[in-house]
């Protein structure tokens, strides 16, 4: 049977949760359109957090990688378009590294673009009434670092990885609840967002050419 990793984050900046993993490891061991969903949780720690991920890659030999991460104050499931060779941390990652304007791989490019039917997900989720959206910056802290860690990986000729990207969901409602004005999405609303998301990005092989873009 073929697989899918999705890996979540552990909690990071003060917060006791991370939504991202407290969704994605609902989906451990499960299947789903045909393929067993593998799950880990990465480190909130730049450098490290790419080396678990690619021993993940090495032990499962997944068809497919879905990394999830949290984006405080946004509103939409975003599915993330491109990731940028560059870290520049506003705040310590959980072990106090702060990088700032440092490559993430010497002599990478400049950016790698996901390889998910980003589109197509966008709007069969919106379909099925979740708001979501193509989000044109993952950022510059340990979420795009993973992002581009792992499209730098599927780039190598022999990586059999065939699809791999990365999204951004919002805070869980108790999360938001402690920065008032802060939008929030449940569990039960990414989970449904996630499987949706895996069964589209399997059984798509061109992606839609419609609107997706930003004016800033």
């Amino acid at each position: 049977m073929r697989k899918v990793l999705v890996t979540g984050f552990e909690p990071f900046g003060g917060e006791r949760v991370n939504p991202s993993w407290e969704v994605v490891k609902q989906l451990g061991d499960l299947e789903l359109s045909g393929a067993q969903i593998v799950v880990r949780q990465l480190p909130c720690v730049f450098g490290k957090a790419i080396d678990t991920l690619n021993a993940a890659i090495d032990e499962i030999l997944p068809e497919m990688v879905i990394c999830v991460g949290q984006a405080g104050g946004r509103v939409d499931f975003s599915l993330e378009r491109v990731a940028i060779n560059v870290d520049d941390a506003r705040i310590p990652d959980n072990e106090g590294n702060q990088p700032v304007d440092e490559t993430i791989v010497a002599g990478g490019p400049a950016a790698y673009f996901s390889s998910l039917p980003i589109k197509t997900i966008v709007s069969g989720l919106r379909e099925s009434g979740i708001p979501a959206c193509v989000s044109q910056t993952a950022g510059t802290y340990v979420c795009n670092h993973v992002m581009y860690g792992l499209m730098h990986r599927l780039a190598q000729p022999s990586c059999k990885v065939v699809k791999g990207g990365f999204i951004h969901i919002p805070y869980l409602p108790e999360q938001a609840a402690k920065h008032p004005g802060a939008p929030s999405m449940s569990v039960h609303t990414v989970l449904n967002a996630l499987e949706l998301t895996i069964a589209i990005a399997l059984h798509t092989e061109q992606d839609l050419k419609i609107a997706g873009g930003a004016t800033h």
